[in-house]
C-alpha cells in the first residue's frame, strides 16, 4: 500500500464509499502480512516511496507465488519479481496473471516480471552502458524504471574505448533528468558521464571483463574513488538497485 491508495480509502471511508469494516480489514494487512515462510512488507512503500521486490533466487516457485499473490492482495503500486527462473515465474504468473515479463539474462538467465505499473512518471531517464556486455543488468534496471512508471532511453555501447559514440549522445545525456550508467572493465564510463551532465549520476560497476577486472571489483572501486563529484554507485551487477536510487530521487 502506497500513499496515493491509503489517502484514497481515507477519502472513501470519509464520503461513504467504503464502510469501516472493509477498511478496516485492508488495514490489517499492515505493517505486513506473516505466511509462515515469509512476512511481506506492505508498508515499505509508505516509509520508503518504493515497495517490496520479490528475489527469486534462493525462494521455492511457490515461495515466489505466494509472496507476489500476497503483494498484490493489497491495492498500491508495482509488484516485481527478480531474477525468476522459468519455474518460479510460471508459478507466479498461474497465480497471478497479468503480469509483464522481461528477459533480463541476469543472474544465471533470470527473468523479471512486473505486475500493476505506476502512472507515468515525466522525468526523462537515461540508461547508457559501456559495451553490449552490460546490457543484461542495463535491461533490469530498464524494466524496473518502465514499473515505475518511466520510460528511459536506452543507449547501448558507448565505452570509453571509442569515446566519440558517448558524444553522439550529448544531446540526449543534456535533457536527462538522471543518467544510470552501466559498465564493467575499468568502469571509466560513469567518471566520463558525470564530467558532462549535471543530472544526477548512478552507477553499475558490472562483472564483465578480463582477469584484472576481478568480476566487477575493479570497476565498484573506480566508480567509487571517481573524481566526478556527487556520484552515486550501486553494488555490482545491480541494475534494480540503480533503478530504484533513481525512484526515490526524482518526483
Amino acid at each position: 500500500m502506497d500513499e496515493p491508495t491509503l489517502r484514497q480509502l481515507l477519502d472513501d471511508v470519509r464520503s461513504g464509499v467504503l464502510g469501516p469494516d472493509e477498511a478496516v480489514s485492508r488495514l490489517r494487512r499492515l505493517p505486513f502480512a506473516d505466511l509462515g515462510f515469509a512476512r511481506v512488507d506492505h508498508h515499505r512503500a509508505l516509509r520508503q516511496g518504493v515497495g517490496e521486490a520479490v528475489y527469486a533466487p534462493g525462494k521455492t516457485p511457490g515461495h515466489c507465488a505466494g509472496i507476489v499473490e500476497e503483494l498484490l492482495a493489497v491495492p498500491g503500486g508495482p509488484v516485481l519479481l527478480t531474477r525468476a527462473d522459468p519455474d518460479q515465474v510460471a508459478a507466479a504468473l498461474d497465480r497471478s496473471p497479468g503480469g509483464t515479463v522481461t528477459a533480463t539474462g541476469v543472474g544465471g538467465g533470470g527473468a523479471l516480471v512486473a505486475w500493476r505499473p505506476a502512472p507515468a512518471r515525466p522525468a526523462r531517464v537515461l540508461v547508457i552502458t559501456a559495451g553490449t556486455a552490460d546490457l543484461p543488468v542495463a535491461t533490469e534496471c530498464v524494466a524496473v524504471l518502465e514499473a515505475t512508471g518511466f520510460r528511459p532511453l536506452l543507449v547501448a555501447d558507448c565505452g570509453v574505448a571509442g569515446v566519440h559514440r558517448l558524444l553522439a549522445s550529448l544531446d540526449d545525456l543534456a535533457d536527462a533528468d538522471a543518467v544510470v550508467v552501466v559498465a564493467g572493465m575499468e568502469g571509466a564510463l560513469a567518471s566520463l558521464v558525470g564530467g558532462i551532465t549535471g543530472a544526477p549520476v548512478v552507477a553499475v560497476p558490472t562483472s564483465t571483463g578480463y582477469g584484472a577486472a576481478f568480476e566487477g571489483v575493479t570497476a565498484l572501486l573506480a566508480m567509487l574513488a571517481s573524481c566526478a563529484a556527487g556520484l552515486t554507485v550501486v553494488g555490482i551487477d545491480n541494475g534494480f538497485g540503480a533503478a530504484c536510487a533513481v525512484a526515490r530521487m526524482l518526483p
